[in-house]
């Protein structure tokens, strides 16, 4: 059973990674890298900051956190404990597999920190704002970059299955703890579904308008 999954694992990693084209290449280089995320935590910081900051400074130990729990326990503990190569470094797909900018990513893959890490703040951010257009924004965010990080060949879409899910538990669980201490008396029981309507319209334009802008500066981007 298990070698049946790791070779149907296999075959949608390449038929995923075998569908390349210049403007991808920049669009998904572009996607992955770690400023991609500058515009939305702008809107963040300007959105939770401008509501309460009190909720603001929470929900901003929230995310680190999160981002904190997600990365160490897929880093530090999976990867380390699993050793499961990324396909950029298996030797069987070597004259196979496409490679942007001579990337290969660190020697094991799973899980893909990439996908627990955005796939964490979509969940906790989105438990907090409960609208459903900026669930769909923030999700879509990142479905896109988890979606690049097998597109650059650094991971198995098992890789990003695993590490979307372990990022949405870990996300859940602080915003459990979060809810919880959001209704000490010096917070004044800022718990979630406090943002207004037009709050959260500015953080799904904010991913929106990221997402326009990185196409728009993928085709002028030389890889």
């Amino acid at each position: 059973m298990l070698e049946y999954l790791q070779n149907l694992d296999t075959e949608v990693f390449s038929a995923i990674n075998g569908i390349h084209a210049p403007f991808f290449d920049s669009f998904m280089w572009l996607a992955t890298a770690k400023f991609a995320w500058i515009p939305i935590i702008l809107a963040l910081i300007y959105v939770i900051f401008k509501h309460n900051w009190r909720q603001a400074l929470l929900i901003t130990v929230g995310i680190a956190v999160t981002i904190t729990l997600c990365d160490q326990i897929s880093s530090s503990i999976i990867k380390q404990s699993v050793e499961r190569l990324r396909p950029s470094h298996c030797e069987a797909l070597a004259s196979t597999i496409h490679i942007v900018n001579g990337y290969h990513g660190g020697l094991y893959g799973f899980v893909s920190s990439h996908a627990a890490n955005s796939f964490g703040v979509a969940m906790l951010l989105t438990l907090i704002m409960r609208r459903w257009h900026f669930s769909a924004t923030i999700f879509l965010w990142a479905a896109v970059l988890s979606y690049s990080r097998i597109y650059l060949g650094v991971h198995y879409p098992g890789d990003i299955l695993c590490g979307a899910i372990l990022g949405m538990i870990l996300g859940w669980l602080v915003f459990l703890l979060y809810r919880r201490i959001s209704c000490i008396k010096w917070f004044k029981c800022t718990a979630d579904g406090t943002f207004s309507e037009n709050e959260v319209r500015i953080l799904s334009f904010a991913i929106l308008l990221n997402l326009v802008l990185i196409m728009a500066v993928a085709p002028f981007y030389a890889i």
